[in-house]
C-alpha cells in the first residue's frame, strides 16, 4: 500500500511512518522540522496553504492517509485558538473531503481529551464535553471529518514514546528528569490509558487492513494514574522512585483545564480487530528495550 502520514515529525507520525515503512511505501509530511531518512519519502508542506492538500494527494497518490498533524500542545491552543481551529478543524475537514473524492481511506487522529473526565469509563456512544480549546477543536475536527467522509476512521488516542526532540511524551519527561535525579510531580488523580506509539501505529494499520470505518477508542487495554505510570517507568529504568511526589492535578499549576478521569472503553475496537489491544506495561517494557537498543538516539538523529 501507498500510505501518506501527515505530521511525520511528530511523536505518533514519526513512529508510525517508520513502522509502516517496513511493509509499505510511505510518504510523510513535515512543516518546520526537516527529516533526514531513507525509510520513507519526506514532503515539506504547509497544509494551511491554499491548494497544498490537493497537490500533496496528487503527488503521492495514497491508498491510505493517516492524519496525525495537529496543534496538540494544550497551552499553545489556549494562547492561539484561531490557529488551533485552522489546524485541528479546517485542515482535517479539507483533507477528508479530498481523500473521499479520490477514493483513498482515511484515519483521523483525535484525542481522549474530548471528555471532561468527571466519570471515566467512556464508550464511543458517550457524549463528549471538552474542557480546553485543544479538546474543543479536536472534537469539532472529528465532526468535520465524519461529515466530509463517512468511511473515515476516527481514532481517539493517548500515547507515549520516543520523539524527535526528546520531550514530546510524558514518558520522556519522566525519563529525562529522573535520570538527572530531579524531583517531579506525579498526578494521582489523573487517569489515562496510554499506548506506546509503535503499538498504536500497528493498531491503526490493522484498522485499515480490516477496512473499518467510524469512531473508535484506540487506547491501551489497561488504565492507570500518571503517578503510577511514572513509578512504573522509574522502576523499569532503575531510577529513584522517591523523586516522584504524589500530587493532585489541582496543585500542578497547569494553565488549561485537564480532564481527570480519561479511562476509555475499547470493546468496540477489540471486537472489530478480533484481538486484545496492547497495554501500558508491555509498552513500557518495549520503551525500555528501545532505549537499550539506542532507538531514541536513532529517532533524534533523523532531525535534519
Amino acid at each position: 500500500m501507498r500510505i501518506l502520514v501527515t505530521g511525520a515529525s511528530g511523536l505518533l507520525g514519526l513512529n508510525l511512518a517508520l513502522e509502516a515503512s517496513r511493509q509499505h511505501v510511505v510518504f510523510g509530511t513535515v512543516k518546520e522540522h526537516a527529516l533526514r531518512t531513507e525509510a520513507f519519502s519526506v514532503h515539506r508542506v504547509d497544509l494551511l496553504t491554499p491548494g497544498a492538500i490537493e497537490r500533496l494527494l496528487e503527488q503521492t497518490q495514497p491508498d491510505w492517509v493517516i492524519h496525525c498533524a495537529a496543534l496538540a500542545l494544550v497551552d499553545a491552543c489556549e494562547a492561539n485558538p484561531a490557529l488551533a481551529s485552522q489546524l485541528n478543524i479546517e485542515v482535517p475537514s479539507q483533507l477528508a473531503r479530498h481523500v473521499a473524492r479520490g477514493g483513498a481511506r482515511l484515519v483521523h487522529i483525535s484525542t481522549d481529551a474530548v471528555f471532561d473526565g468527571q466519570r471515566g469509563d467512556y464508550t464511543e456512544e458517550d457524549i463528549p464535553n471538552p474542557l480546553s480549546v485543544y479538546a474543543r477543536t479536536k472534537l469539532d475536527g472529528e465532526r468535520a471529518v465524519s461529515e466530509a467522509d463517512s468511511r473515515a476512521i476516527i481514532a481517539r488516542v493517548n500515547l507515549f514514546g520516543w520523539s524527535l526532540g526528546g520531550s514530546r511524551s510524558l514518558a520522556e519527561w519522566f525519563f529525562s528528569n529522573l535520570r538527572e535525579k530531579k524531583q517531579v510531580m506525579g498526578f494521582t488523580d489523573v487517569l489515562f490509558c496510554p499506548l506506546l506509539a509503535n503499538d498504536l501505529a500497528q493498531v491503526l494499520l490493522k484498522m485499515l487492513e480490516k477496512d473499518l470505518s467510524g469512531l473508535y477508542h484506540a487506547v491501551g487495554g489497561r488504565c492507570l494514574s500518571k503517578y503510577e505510570f511514572g513509578m512504573a517507568l522509574a522502576h523499569r529504568f532503575g531510577f529513584d522512585q522517591s523523586l516522584i511526589a504524589p500530587t493532585s492535578v489541582l496543585d500542578g499549576g497547569l494553565k488549561a483545564a485537564r480532564s481527570p478521569n480519561l479511562t476509555l472503553r475499547t470493546e468496540k475496537l477489540v471486537r472489530a480487530l478480533g484481538e486484545p489491544l496492547p497495554e501500558v506495561f508491555g509498552g513500557l517494557e518495549r520503551f525500555y528495550q528501545q532505549y537499550l537498543e539506542g532507538y531514541h538516539e536513532k529517532i533524534q538523529a533523523l532531525s535534519a
